[in-house]
């Protein structure tokens, strides 16, 4: 496969592509990363203004009513079990770093919520350290492109990508593959007759309109 042509194309495609979680500084993001286990950005956003103009830093969070926090998130998805994460991840940073977001892998996957694709986030998007998070998104384009197989864990994505793509352009793939699978790549309904990539598409159920 031509991963430099792949990458030049998605420069084209994308060459904007962002984080479109809207925070203002580490302690949001951290938060809003959590927030957005199983549903949109989108949704997130709509939330997260009542939320932090309450609870604007770790300390305020971490002692405010699990049932105050659960009333601003409402709206979303599993909103009792994000409360309580979004609680202890402050609790957490409050005992351990100072009400501080942590700017290592193994510190930063001992808060409560977050896991591996969040923390390469946060030190990606707080840190600008390089990081390749693998979520939904970049783990189906990763397949369908070729760079994983179909079988491929989430961890063995993020190695293979990480080996193939320089890592000086970890953080700008990330958000370009995370942009095509949001609004050109989709799971279900894929806009295949748009997609410079159909030729070399792994996929086999593409949506030619024929």
């Amino acid at each position: 496969m031509d991963v430099e042509h792949i990458l030049k194309e998605l420069d084209q495609l994308f060459p904007n592509a962002h984080c479109e979680l809207d925070h203002k500084n580490h302690y949001e993001l951290a938060v809003a990363v959590v927030l957005s286990a199983q549903t949109t950005d989108v949704a997130v956003n709509k939330v997260t203004p009542a939320l932090f103009k309450k609870y604007p830093n770790a300390k305020k969070l971490a002692n405010g009513k699990l049932e105050d926090i659960e009333k601003c998130i409402a709206r979303l998805g599993l909103y009792h079990n994000k409360a309580k994460a979004i609680q202890g991840l402050a609790k957490h940073m409050v005992d351990h770093f100072h009400g501080e977001v942590p700017n290592t892998m193994d510190d930063l996957v001992s808060l409560p919520g977050v896991g591996r694709k969040c923390a390469n986030v946060i030190l990606s998007e707080c840190y600008g350290i390089p990081a390749l998070a693998v979520d939904t998104h970049v783990e189906r384009i990763s397949k369908r492109l070729g760079f994983a197989r179909k079988n491929d864990s989430v961890l063995t994505v993020e190695k293979k990508l990480k080996k193939m793509i320089p890592k000086e352009r970890w953080i700008k793939t990330h958000h370009q593959f995370i942009f095509f699978g949001r609004y050109l790549c989709h799971a279900r309904n894929p806009e295949c007759t748009k997609c410079t990539f159909v030729s070399i598409c792994k996929e086999k159920n593409k949506n030619l309109g024929e």
